[in-house]
C-alpha cells in the first residue's frame, strides 16, 4: 500500500482534530497550484461513506453555532463570517453551498452570486457592488465568486491594464481589513480542480439532458486558458492571504472531499468565534409565574 503524504492522499487515515483542518490547507507564501494535487485528502476521512457519517456530525454543531451567532446579531452583536468560494469552471461552488451551506438554517444565510456585472456596476469601483451584500451582524455570508474576479477575469482577459489589476491586491487587502474590523471572520476557500476532471465534468453536463442547462461553448473558450487562470489564482491567493483573511487550498477533484474540508474549515472558525446566546432584559422567572398565572380566556 502506497504511503500517504502531506500532499497525495493514496491510502485510509485516521481522521484527525478539526483544529488541524485550516493549517493543512492555509496557503503559504510558496503556493505552487500546478505542484498541488487536487485530489488529495492529506487528513481526515478517507472514503465517500467516512466523510458523509462525519459530515453528518458537523452538521448538528454547525447548525448549533450558527444559531448562537444568529441570536447573538439579535441582542446587538456585531460578529458575523463571511465564506467565500473561488475556482474554475465546474470546481464545485454551487455544490458545496447546497451540501455545505445547506447544513445550517437558511435564516441565518445570506448568499451572493456574482456574475457579469451589469452596466449600473460598472459605473462604480469594482468593490461596490460587493459591499453591498456582505452580511448582516449575526448571519453566515456565502459568496459564489467575489471580488477576486477583479483580479482573475479582468487579469486573463486583459479587460483592464496590467498595472490596474496588480494595483487591485492592495485595494482587496485594505477591504477585508476593513471588514474584519467590522465583526467580519472571512473563510476563503479556493476550490482546486484539475484540468482533467473538469473535461470529466463538462462531457457528464453535455451528455446528460437535466445537466446541459449548466454547459455553455464559452466554457471551452475558459477552459483553453486553463494555465492562465490557475496562475492568475496562484498570485492573487498568495497576494491576499493573511493572517485575518486567509486563503485555503481546498482540493476538488473528489466533490466528497471537498465538501468535507470546507465544512470543518466553517465549523473551525465558528468555534473559535465560539458565539453566545445573549442574556435576556427580562427576568425569566418572573415572567415564568405571569405565564402560568396568565389565562386569557378570563
Amino acid at each position: 500500500m502506497a504511503k500517504k503524504s502531506s500532499k497525495v492522499g493514496a491510502g485510509p487515515v485516521e481522521p484527525v482534530p478539526a483544529e488541524s483542518v485550516s493549517a493543512a490547507f492555509r496557503v503559504g507564501p510558496d503556493l505552487d497550484l500546478a505542484a498541488l494535487d487536487p485530489a488529495a485528502t492529506p487528513v481526515g476521512p478517507s472514503s465517500k461513506a467516512e466523510a458523509a457519517a462525519d459530515l453528518a456530525r458537523v452538521g448538528e454543531e454547525l447548525d448549533g453555532l450558527q444559531e448562537a451567532l444568529y441570536a447573538e446579531g439579535t441582542g446587538g452583536g456585531r460578529r458575523r463570517l463571511l465564506l467565500v468560494l473561488q475556482g474554475m469552471d465546474t470546481s464545485g461552488k454551487g455544490g458545496t453551498i447546497r451540501h455545505v451551506a445547506g447544513l445550517v438554517n437558511p435564516q441565518g444565510l445570506h448568499i451572493a452570486s456574482f456574475k457579469k456585472p451589469t452596466p449600473a456596476e460598472l459605473r462604480h469601483d469594482f468593490l461596490w457592488r460587493v459591499r453591498r451584500q456582505v452580511p448582516a451582524p449575526g448571519y453566515i455570508g456565502v459568496f459564489d465568486r467575489s471580488h477576486y474576479e477583479d483580479v482573475l477575469i479582468a487579469r486573463v482577459d486583459e479587460l483592464v491594464p496590467a498595472a490596474e489589476w496588480r494595483r487591485r491586491y492592495a485595494l482587496i487587502n485594505d477591504f477585508e481589513r476593513e471588514l474584519v474590523d467590522q465583526g467580519v471572520t472571512i473563510v476563503k476557500c479556493f476550490l482546486h480542480i484539475s484540468p482533467e476532471r473538469q473535461k470529466e465534468r463538462l462531457i457528464a453536463r453535455l451528455e446528460d439532458p437535466v445537466k446541459r442547462w449548466k454547459y455553455n461553448p464559452a466554457d471551452l473558450a475558459v477552459r483553453a486558458k486553463f494555465s492562465l487562470y490557475r496562475q492568475a489564482y496562484q498570485d492573487a491567493l498568495v497576494e491576499c492571504s493573511s493572517p485575518t483573511a486567509p486563503w485555503f487550498a481546498v482540493p476538488s477533484d473528489r466533490k466528497w472531499y471537498r465538501n468535507w474540508v470546507v465544512a470543518r474549515l466553517l465549523l473551525e472558525a465558528l468555534r473559535d468565534l465560539a458565539p453566545a446566546y445573549p442574556q435576556p432584559s427580562y427576568d425569566p422567572s418572573v415572567e415564568l409565574a405571569r405565564l402560568r398565572d396568565a389565562d386569557p380566556l378570563r
